[in-house]
């Protein structure tokens, strides 16, 4: 099971919860989640250990916003579409994906997951630079990711039938 499985079952992605994640307002608000994490481990120096709160609250956003908005009137804003693309990729084990769209995915999670350990690096030491430029980093793959994933889905709309599902009228 890839990683990215073991966190989506973490954080109970079930359909319907898919479903509400592919509003393009939970993905523009997911966005926060980073920043929001960040003042809350960098709160340390403030809050000492009261700042354990707003770190679980950082957590409990992370998994709270997929679920907060209603279903898309419409899949076929961007953002959805990167939504309904990570569940094809997260589904590459059962139905694989064309070969054209193995590699980069991957490199884009690890330059992420590079980012990630400069912006915690940066946090632990406390020195903005690397938080910010980890930050970016996180970004950039992040935002790079999804556009592949809009571009995944594009290609494996049709490819079976619980795809074509998903591309129903939520209501």
């Amino acid at each position: 099971m890839a990683l990215e499985q073991r966190i989506a079952l973490l954080f109970g992605m079930d359909d319907a919860t898919w479903l509400r994640h592919a509003n393009p307002w939970s993905v523009i608000s997911r966005s926060t989640v980073l920043p929001v994490l960040v003042i809350s481990l960098w709160s340390r120096v403030w809050l000492g250990w009261w700042a354990l709160i707003p770190v679980a609250l950082s957590l409990l956003w992370t998994w709270y916003n997929p679920r907060i908005f209603q279903a898309p009137p419409s899949l076929d804003h961007w953002a959805s579409q990167g939504v309904l693309g990570e569940r094809v990729w997260l589904n590459r084990d059962t139905v694989p994906v064309p070969a054209y769209h193995r590699r980069v995915p991957t490199l884009l999670s690890a330059v992420s997951g590079l980012g990630m350990f400069c912006t915690l690096g940066g946090i632990f030491v406390l020195d903005p630079w690397p938080t910010i430029f980890g930050a970016m980093v996180v970004y950039m793959g992040k935002l790079w990711f999804l556009d592949r994933m809009v571009w995944l889905w594009k290609d494996m709309q049709d490819a079976t039938p619980e795809y074509r599902s998903w591309r129903m009228r939520p209501v």
